[in-house]
C-alpha cells in the first residue's frame, strides 16, 4: 500500500512539475477589417470587421456579431512577433482564406486549391 501511495505521490508531483514549464500565454485578439468577402470552410463570409483570437496554441476567427467562429491549431514559424496576418486566395468574385499568422504563429493552409495569396494585416499591433 504504501508503494503505491509514494508513486501517486511522485506522478502527481512530476505531473505538476510538467505543468508549471508550460509558458502562461495570456489571450490576445485584434480586429482586423476584411475589406472583401471570402470563404472559410465552405462559408462565405462578408467583407466587414472580424476579431481575431490567439489563446496559447489556438487561433480563433470571429464575425462582429460572434454568429461566425473559426478555430485552428497554430505551430511555431519565423515570423515577426507583433504581426496579424490574414492570407487569402482569390478566386472570382470572392477569396479563400488560405491561413493566419498570430504573431509567432502561424495555422496550416486552410484551402489548398491555389498557390497565389493576399495579406490582410492590421495597422496597429495585438491588444491595441
Amino acid at each position: 500500500m504504501q508503494s503505491k501511495f509514494s508513486t501517486f505521490v511522485l506522478a502527481s508531483t512530476a505531473l505538476a512539475a510538467a505543468l508549471a514549464t508550460l509558458p502562461a500565454v495570456a489571450a490576445t485578439s485584434t480586429t482586423l477589417n476584411v475589406p472583401f468577402s471570402f470563404t472559410v470552410g465552405g462559408k462565405i463570409l462578408p467583407a466587414g470587421e472580424y476579431s481575431v483570437e490567439r489563446d496559447r496554441n489556438f487561433v480563433r476567427l470571429k464575425g462582429k456579431d460572434g454568429s461566425q467562429r473559426f478555430t485552428w491549431i497554430a505551430v511555431p514559424a519565423a515570423a515577426e512577433e507583433n504581426k496579424v496576418v490574414l492570407k487569402f486566395d482569390p478566386q472570382g468574385q470572392t477569396h479563400a482564406l488560405q491561413s493566419i499568422q498570430y504573431g509567432p504563429l502561424v495555422t496550416s493552409t486552410v484551402d489548398r486549391k491555389s498557390k497565389k495569396a493576399e495579406e490582410v494585416s492590421p495597422q496597429y499591433t495585438p491588444g491595441q
